[in-house]
């Protein structure tokens, strides 16, 4: 009787140190998967939560024009604040015409503003103090003076008083306060210049 030889096909297996080194690194790419996806997920959630906070708190505006140098220059970049309380010397944005404006307010509802040939401001019979100012001004001025600003309304005017457009003329008047963005608080740019702008 011939004796046939079977060959057996050689099975390799693994080494155990192997096994446990390509686990290790599915495992590993399991948690990077995980790890990015809520990284991901977390930055998306704090894009939206900055976006709304800009839009509906503390939106920030970058300056364009004269009107409020030296105080506020054309390129400025600003954040301002919503609120509903303004007082004489704040700056505040204000929509006009699709267009956000900058300026400096100086009376309140009911307050009576006369401003003298030489630019010199009074409020109820006052002197206003203005150390913002580099020169004083008449500027464009076509409303009858003293002038008594409306209920609900913000008499504002620029710092550069000779070329501001403000409520000193009919065609800008008072601000309602629907119109107001809020209170220019904090100056981001330029880096040399940040903090609050006086």
């Amino acid at each position: 009787m011939s004796r046939k030889k079977r060959r057996k096909k050689a099975v390799v297996i693994p080494e155990i140190p192997e096994i446990e080194r390509e686990l290790k690194r599915e495992r590993y790419k399991r948690r990077y998967r995980s790890t990015l996806r809520s990284t991901v997920y977390s930055l998306v959630v704090v894009a939206a939560v900055a976006i709304l906070v800009a839009t509906l708190w503390m939106p920030v505006l970058q300056i364009y024009g004269t009107s409020m140098t030296p105080t506020v220059e054309s390129g400025d970049i600003l954040v301002s604040l919503k609120g509903s309380e303004f007082n004489p010397g704040d700056i505040i944005a204000f929509y006009y015409n699709n267009k956000i404006l900058v300026k400096r307010v100086i009376a309140g509802p009911g307050d009576w503003v006369n401003i003298d040939e030489e630019g010199n401001v009074f409020v109820n019979g006052e002197p206003l103090d203005e150390p913002y100012l580099e020169e004083k001004a008449l500027g464009e001025c076509d409303i009858t003076l003293p002038y008594q600003v409306p209920e609900s309304r913000i008499f504002v005017m620029g710092d550069h008083r000779s070329v501001s457009v403000d409520s000193r003329s009919t065609s800008i008047g008072c601000v309602a306060e629907e119109q107001i963005v809020g209170k220019l608080v904090m100056r981001l740019w330029p880096l040399e210049k940040i903090g609050k702008p006086e």
